[in-house]
């Protein structure tokens, strides 16, 4: 107990308990200034070609991913760990091996006969590989969707495939043309019936 607590019981008074205070989840805009940090310490040949090739691979992939958070849902782990990586996992990983001479980090081992630099690339391998799972997730519900309305469109219209049809109003149908090669499956406007048309 503080003294100042004591005085405070004392006269009768108690001390206001402490309010805790999180940090500001990052915007968007700040997710993306902590990728161009990210790019600036890699530039200029300040690390090897396969260090850089692979941050270039996480980088695109969370930026990416950015625009499609809100696919995620608030809270979710997934959605922390695009927002981690481009705030903390990735560049700790490359300051990590920057703050380090860069002959020792090529060339000693330092954990089971791995170098730094190795140890970097393997980092930044889980990296890629998580970004990209997670840019597969956020996509998914786009994917989703494409796909509910390709079978709505085929219920209601019918199924190309098939040979079905697709009315675009009383006096043109295009219907899918069997016989000729040069469409690719495709139809032709047909003329509506009775006009003589070819």
């Amino acid at each position: 107990m503080e003294l100042s607590d004591l005085f405070a019981r004392m006269a009768g008074r108690r001390r206001q308990p402490e309010r805790l205070v999180l940090p500001r989840v990052p915007t968007s805009d700040d997710l993306l200034a902590a990728l161009g940090r990210v790019d600036q310490m890699v530039a200029g040949g300040a690390v090897p070609a396969p260090v850089a090739s692979r941050v270039g691979r996480v980088s695109r992939t969370v930026r990416d991913t950015i625009p499609r958070l809100s696919n995620l849902g608030g809270g979710s782990v997934q959605a922390y760990n695009v927002m981690a990586t481009a705030t903390d996992y990735l560049p700790e990983a490359i300051g990590g091996y920057l703050r380090l001479p860069r002959q020792f980090a090529d060339s000693r081992p330092v954990d089971h006969g791995k170098t730094s630099l190795m140890i970097l690339i393997d980092q930044l391998d889980l990296l890629g590989a998580t970004m990209d799972k997670v840019f597969d997730a956020v996509c998914r519900a786009d994917a989703d969707a494409l796909v509910a309305h390709g079978r709505f469109l085929a219920e209601k219209f019918g199924n190309a495939s098939t040979g079905g049809a697709l009315a675009l109003g009383p006096d043109v149908t295009i219907a899918p043309d069997p016989g000729s090669d040069d469409t690719g499956g495709r139809g032709r406007l047909q003329p509506p019936a009775g006009t003589g048309g070819s």
